[in-house]
């Protein structure tokens, strides 16, 4: 039986996406999450393997490491989903605003990375880290500071894990701009969003399925960013 995929934060949006296709694919799956959203029930009515965790708390990682060597001995991949989304504008304690972006971002994937090495190492065949960044690393941005900063952190880590795990493990980014509104997004923050980037569209949590899939079948690709951002950069 294939080992299992790890995807961190897999109860909504693009990691629940994510989930549901490789359940589509047969493949054995485990999922972190913080909150236990309708989602996590359909996902373990489907076979996967479902584990509550806020990492905020002393000792989580420790404890998820541990529950996922209970549920197997190998891993085929650790896809890093686990996000906040925060601003300083809606948090005037700036210095637990970028303490909480630096652990959940950088800090908690660094942890997961060093953890779970011996079980990506059990796989019998090359395993992957998939680090999921956000387009603002490479640019920045004035609205969240701190969450660019902790992104640009873990987009590092991808070179860092790359070259101290290579040949057996690779270790890639997807850096995604706009993948999919928010249901509370109105009209004009869309069409705002939308001229952002060259391709002007939504396209969807696929965008980001075919990323990691395009690494998650390369023999050859580590140490790299894959940029899903329609063009962005050239606005």
């Amino acid at each position: 039986m294939a080992a299992p995929i790890l995807i961190t934060g897999g109860a909504q949006r693009i990691g629940l996406a994510l989930a549901k296709h490789f359940i589509s694919a047969d493949l054995p799956l485990i999922v972190t999450y913080r909150t236990r959203h309708k989602s996590v029930d359909e996902l373990e009515a489907s076979g996967a393997t479902c584990i509550q965790v806020d990492f905020n708390e002393p000792d989580a990682i420790a404890q998820l490491v541990e529950k996922i060597k209970e549920q197997t001995s190998a891993l085929r991949a650790v896809i890093h989903n686990a996000s906040s989304w925060d601003c300083e504008k809606l948090n005037p304690d700036h210095d637990a605003l970028f303490d909480n972006m630096m652990r959940i971002h950088a800090k908690v994937p660094y942890l997961l990375n060093m953890a779970l090495a011996p079980l990506l190492q059990a796989s019998n065949e090359v395993s992957d880290i998939v680090h999921i960044t956000d387009y603002v690393a490479e640019k920045g941005s004035p609205k969240h500071v701190a969450y660019a900063a902790s992104k640009a952190a873990l987009d590092n880590l991808s070179r860092s894990f790359a070259a101290k795990y290579a040949p057996n493990i690779k270790v890639n980014s997807v850096s995604p701009s706009l993948i999919i509104f928010n249901e509370h997004d109105d009209e004009a923050y869309k069409t705002k969003t939308l001229q952002k980037s060259l391709m002007g569209i939504e396209p969807g949590c696929q965008e980001v399925i075919a990323s990691i899939e395009l690494l998650l079948n390369s023999n050859y690709i580590t140490g790299r960013t894959l940029a899903v951002d329609g063009g962005r950069h050239l606005k």
